[in-house]
């Protein structure tokens, strides 16, 4: 069994493993329990009374948090030749299309988001089996296949995130830094839970949000009262 160190255990004694916290007291706390020396993810797990493997409950969809994620994003825009300007005054790290196909095609994923006209999407699909399983397929419900390259890239550099529920219910989320103050990370969280609410399918039965919790990179998760925000 691994020992757990100082600092972990620490942690572990400033978080009430049976309470509920509000939004805003988790915020705070999973700020004092970090453990880590870089400025680590804060991250939101929301599990979700669905069915994954029905069609109307396998929720997905986009949010551009208020006060974004703390990272920025690389973002690879495969267009026509026309559209590359537009795409790079955006702030595209990088634009156009069979050059970076073939890239691909030769291991190169060095990137975070990739974003596709409508009109490439056929060239694109070469490359699907590549980008698919590391979550860089362009997909229209997230909004990164789109004629609008250059609005597209703007929303992801302000904060625009996507997230998809798991086979077990559950969205995992990004909502920001250990570096940002608890305002700006309740503001985030909100947001997301927001969002969720709204996308509640008329199948689901019984409780909607049937838990929530927080967490930064290697810390404790903290629970949060799914009715604080009622």
């Amino acid at each position: 069994m691994a020992k757990i160190g100082k600092k972990r255990r620490a942690a572990n004694d400033k978080v009430d493993a049976n309470k509920l916290y509000s939004v805003e007291e988790a915020m705070s706390l999973v700020k004092e329990v970090n453990t880590t020396k870089f400025d680590a993810s804060v991250d939101l797990h929301i599990r979700l009374g669905v069915d994954p493997r029905k069609a109307d409950q396998a929720i997905r969809g986009t949010v551009t948090l208020p006060n974004g994620t703390g990272k920025s994003k690389t973002v690879l825009v495969l267009c026509t030749p026309e559209k590359e300007e537009e795409a790079k005054a955006a702030g595209a790290d990088h634009a156009g299309l069979e050059e970076y196909i073939q890239k691909i095609k030769n291991g190169w994923t060095d990137v975070d988001v990739v974003i596709a006209m409508p009109n490439v999407m056929a060239k694109v699909g070469q490359i699907g089996r590549i980008l698919g399983p590391r979550g860089l397929m362009p997909n229209p419900k997230s909004g990164t296949v789109t004629p609008n390259v250059g609005a597209a890239v703007e929303e992801v550099k302000k904060g625009k995130i996507s997230f998809r529920v798991d086979k077990y219910g559950i969205i995992h989320s990004p909502i920001g830094r250990v570096s940002f103050t608890p305002e700006k990370l309740v503001e985030n969280a909100n947001e997301l839970l927001t969002i969720l609410e709204k996308m509640k399918p008329a199948s689901a039965k019984g409780a909607y949000m049937k838990s929530i919790s927080v967490a930064s990179t290697m810390s404790p998760g903290i629970s949060i009262d799914t009715k604080s925000r009622k």
